[in-house]
């Protein structure tokens, strides 16, 4: 595979973290349940379909923190991230349509589709505002719900998720949507994850990976593989909120890359985490929590944790 090939599913690819359910403590008996699996599910309908997410923290609270998952992945992408959050936050977790336990109807899945239902989640949850956080697709996701609801967005996150398009034409996304719309899908899909793994990636990581990804269908995939990629989308437009950008270290995300996120905004907070990859939430989450609990007190959302930033910061 070309190294401009490598790289591309190296930036593009989305992946999630899963760890067993439950645990074992030193003496054999079970431990307690994972929170994010003992909190209920709740849909909230968009468009006469059910979009599935799980709320925790105060279900009174008028803002959270919203997390969106990338690329055929679900909410459980951000298991690690919960615990960190109890007690000092709300928190929704988002299965997009099509994606996890909501709906698959049989529809164009676009960015702007992705980011009214995120909308129509934080409605029936009763949240008026947000700090969102999207993991690879998922960055473009909210960056269209700043477009659409400037007035609900109190900050945005891109975790390992550009801000920059790959493309240059419609041409370029149609040659490379093609490589997951023939027969070979799941080979394609398994390929195309595999990129996103380094030598440090825990096994269990890459198999909770792959464990996710089989969910995947491949109209839905391919539709939104293509949403993401639409130039429409991929405007130089001004980002007029607060903007975090948390990468894995990767000469992908280099100083030309920052310097544009900085055109953005000047103000952005850029933060690049060694010895990771794509999975940047999974493979160091005390590192990025810490990261997210900074940014969230800071944007009004969090309580004060205190905590230091052990990411450093990009130039």
């Amino acid at each position: 595979m070309p190294m401009s090939m490598r790289r591309l599913f190296s930036i593009t690819a989305v992946a999630s973290l899963t760890v067993p359910f439950h645990s074992q403590n030193l003496l054999g008996s079970p431990a307690s349940p994972d929170p994010l699996d003992a909190a209920p599910s709740r849909f909230a309908t968009f468009d006469g379909a059910k979009v599935h997410y799980k709320s925790l923290g105060n279900p009174d609270a008028k803002t959270a923190v919203v997390f969106v998952h990338g690329w055929s992945c679900d909410l459980t992408s951000w298991r690690a991230q919960v615990p960190a959050f109890d007690g000092k936050a709300r928190i929704l977790l988002v299965d997009l349509p099509g994606h996890g336990k909501s709906d698959r109807p049989a529809i164009d899945y676009t960015m702007e589709r992705f980011a009214r239902a995120v909308e129509a989640v934080m409605k029936d949850a009763g949240v008026e505002r947000a700090l969102l956080v999207g993991h690879s697709m998922g960055t473009p996701v909210i960056r269209q719900f700043w477009r659409l609801f400037p007035q609900k967005t109190l900050g945005i996150v891109a975790v390992d998720g550009a801000l920059r398009s790959y493309f240059k034409d419609a041409g370029a996304v149609d040659k490379f949507t093609a490589l997951f719309s023939g027969p070979d899908f799941p080979k394609a899909m398994d390929g195309f994850l595999g990129t996103t793994f380094g030598s440090s990636t825990p096994e269990a990581v890459k198999a909770d990976v792959r464990k996710m990804a089989s969910g995947a269908t491949q109209a839905v995939a391919v539709s939104a593989m293509r949403g993401q990629f639409d130039p429409a989308i991929w405007k130089d437009d001004p980002i007029g909120v607060p903007l975090q950008v948390i990468v894995a270290k990767s000469p992908i995300w280099n100083a030309d890359y920052f310097a544009y996120v900085r055109t953005l905004n000047p103000s952005a907070e850029i933060h690049e985490i060694p010895d990771a990859r794509h999975f940047v939430m999974m493979e160091k989450p005390a590192e990025v929590n810490a990261l997210l609990l900074a940014f969230a007190a800071k944007t009004g959302v969090a309580k004060g944790t205190g905590a230091s930033t052990s990411g450093a910061p990009a130039p």
